[in-house]
């Protein structure tokens, strides 16, 4: 094996970490060196390496995560995606590209989700909501009750409902900024609900 080879096969199979401080927590971003494998938020218990907070920042795929991630918090839909490889069973990769499919500031239910893969249990989509490794991005925080309640998060309802609210304000100043009536009604379209009133 040459040694760029080698060196090549020694990146992919280190977790290369770095951090994103948000409006509402830091992140932390887990990357194979070429693709984002993981994105959640640090929990208060954990420590967080300063020297990692601030390197890292040449690596390609952690800048289009940083970049994807200052459009989302400025209030802004990211019309793009950074590399995703997300580790799970065939089942729950099913899920998260099902999730991947839900607007910019809509809402869908596991029951939904179970209808459009051919699922008969909700409480497995909600397992795999819920084991979902790359928060935000892969959008699990838009899936909520059949009866509109939140329901469980990973990082807590508290940071469930503060990123539906920030999608919420951003989609009502551009409704009520430059969208004519027609688009209002199409941004309700596809089957999806819009955001409904927080609790």
């Amino acid at each position: 094996m040459s040694e760029v080879r080698r060196q090549k096969k020694e990146v992919r199979s280190k977790k290369m970490r770095g951090y994103y401080r948000s409006p509402i927590g830091i992140l932390s971003i887990i990357s194979d060196g070429h693709s984002l494998t993981e994105l959640r938020f640090v929990k208060a218990q954990e420590g967080v390496d300063l020297q990692e907070m601030a390197g890292l920042q040449d690596l390609p795929v952690f800048q289009e995560t940083r970049r994807w991630l200052d459009l989302y918090f400025s209030g802004k839909k990211p019309e793009f995606t950074p590399p995703l490889k997300p580790k799970g069973t065939p089942f729950q990769q099913k899920v998260w590209r099902e999730l991947l499919t839900i607007p910019y500031g809509e809402t869908t239910t596991y029951g939904t989700i179970a209808r459009r893969i051919g699922c008969r249990s909700a409480q497995a989509i909600g397992q795999a909501v819920h084991n979902n490794p790359i928060a935000i991005i892969i959008p699990c925080h838009r899936v909520i009750g059949s009866d509109g309640a939140l329901t469980g998060y990973a990082s807590g309802l508290e940071i469930k409902r503060q990123l539906l609210l920030q999608e919420t304000d951003a989609v009502n100043s551009f409704l009520m900024g430059t969208t004519s009536p027609q688009a209002q009604s199409a941004h309700q379209m596809n089957g999806e609900s819009p955001l409904p009133p927080l609790r």
